[in-house]
């Protein structure tokens, strides 16, 4: 197998109106260079002055340079049955097939992230930028932001990740998506538009039926591996019956997370109903030994009838989340299903407990701990407003706790910080609480620490 590793110098701003200044391809055979391509373009239009700056490509220097279409047969050629290998691949394959789609031409080969590839064989460096990584690695990068020198320095970093671990680097090429295996109705083109961004996205039938509705952080990248998927007969025919794609953005993910629970319950679309299963199937429960002690611990949540105080998608996360507040609230692993012992707990032995175990700590001293935990956690009489990303520029999102219980979400533009908190709700819009919205709730404040809360009473 062969790799082109490329990169592209462009004319700037947004991808689909950027132009090819500069080219640079060099050739692998999974462990040396064999030969390469160089080429500036002339874009046909001018560059920006910042441009010319980052890169040194000035309209001088291209003005008697080919034009893109003298040189795509080239490039068509040199590249073919090949992967096409670049760092932040979705940039310069986006940008090549773009320039190729403005003569009519479908160019599509597998591809490769050495951003992304970087991540998972060479795990743990503080930047996986080309300059600070190649850096790092102790690999030469000549000529900066121009296509020559950073395609070289992509090479180099290639066959370091390919000696590393050539079987991983496999696993990691993307194929394009194959149109025959798809509703004939599905418009890739429009597919290729979709944004990959935050929000909530939905998979419609010939017959207009909804099918299918999920959420993400990056919706492009999730579409795109449900239509690649492969794996089990339920995955391949919701891809064969999907013919049309609508997607809504909300910049918050915690919008995200509640608009596709209420959509799911609304619509009751035929693949979440066979796909779907407890999110959120353990919890931690509570209750009042004889002795009058808090006990704390994980169970199914299936198994009991009780309200959880909070759930977790794993047994795992549910252990590692309460061992966390045993030590933040001085609780005693014996009284929270931690340890098993018919004395004393290992913490006691260490001083790390304060004796709740063997009752040499009063139930009140320890069970005000454990409640303030519980008060905190369960956010009971809590009322306030979760601000996040809003979906563009000049808006913020906006949900509305009261009491615990989520009342609202929405979106304001900025100046809505010179208003009172009581009129930010007229932005919202209303929203039925329910278990699975406190479930999301619980786990976002839990998790997620890129919101500000604005405390409202």
């Amino acid at each position: 197998m062969h790799y082109a590793i490329v990169d592209i110098e462009t004319t700037g701003g947004s991808p689909k109106a950027s132009k090819i200044t500069e080219i640079a391809i060099y050739k692998h055979d999974g462990t040396d260079i064999i030969d390469n391509y160089q080429a500036l373009i002339n874009p046909e239009v001018p560059i920006p002055a910042f441009i010319v700056q980052l890169t040194g490509i000035n309209d001088k220097m291209v003005e008697n340079a080919p034009k893109f279409y003298e040189v795509a047969k080239e490039i068509i050629e040199f590249t073919k049955d090949c992967v096409f290998v670049a760092h932040n691949v979705g940039f310069d394959y986006g940008i090549l097939r773009l320039e190729f789609k403005s003569l009519g031409y479908d160019y599509r080969r597998p591809h490769l992230c050495t951003v992304r590839s970087s991540r998972v064989v060479i795990p743990g460096h503080e930047s996986y930028s080309l300059g600070k990584l190649t850096r790092a690695l102790g690999i030469e990068l000549v000529g900066r932001h121009r296509a020559g020198g950073d395609a070289f320095a992509t090479a180099k970093l290639f066959s370091l990740l390919m000696e590393a671990d050539a079987a991983e680097m496999q696993t990691l090429i993307q194929e394009e998506l194959n149109p025959k295996r798809l509703h004939p109705n599905l418009d890739l083109e429009h597919l290729e538009e979709i944004p990959n961004r935050t929000g909530v996205y939905k998979f419609f039938n010939e017959f207009n039926q909804l099918i299918y509705i999920g959420k993400s952080i990056h919706i492009r990248k999730r579409i795109d591996q449900h239509l690649r998927n492969r794996k089990t007969k339920k995955a391949i025919k919701m891809q064969q019956e999907i013919s049309r794609i609508e997607y809504e953005l909300t910049g918050s993910e915690l919008i995200s997370l509640l608009l596709e629970s209420q959509l799911i319950k609304q619509h009751q679309p035929i693949y979440n109903r066979t796909l779907r299963k407890n999110s959120f199937p353990y919890g931690l429960f509570k209750y009042t030994d004889k002795n009058g002690y808090l006990r704390l611990f994980i169970a199914k949540t299936s198994s009991t009838n009780d309200l959880p105080i909070t759930t977790f998608t794993t047994k795992k996360e549910g252990v590692k989340y309460l061992d966390k507040i045993v030590e933040d609230y001085d609780l005693c692993t014996k009284l929270c299903d931690l340890y098993k012992s018919n004395a004393s707990c290992f913490q006691y032995q260490v001083k790390n407990c304060l004796g709740a175990c063997i009752q040499e700590e009063s139930s009140n001293s320890y069970n005000t701990r454990c409640n303030n935990f519980i008060d905190k956690i369960s956010l009971s009489n809590a009322s306030f407003y979760i601000l996040d990303k809003g979906r563009k520029r000049g808006e913020k999102s906006m949900v509305f706790v009261q009491n615990g219980v989520i009342r609202a979400m929405g979106y304001a533009p900025y100046h809505f910080k010179k208003m009172k908190p009581e009129k930010w709700i007229d932005y919202l819009d209303i929203i039925q609480d329910d278990r699975d919205a406190r479930n999301i709730l619980n786990l976002f404040m839990r998790k997620n620490d890129k919101h500000t809360i604005i405390n409202y009473s």
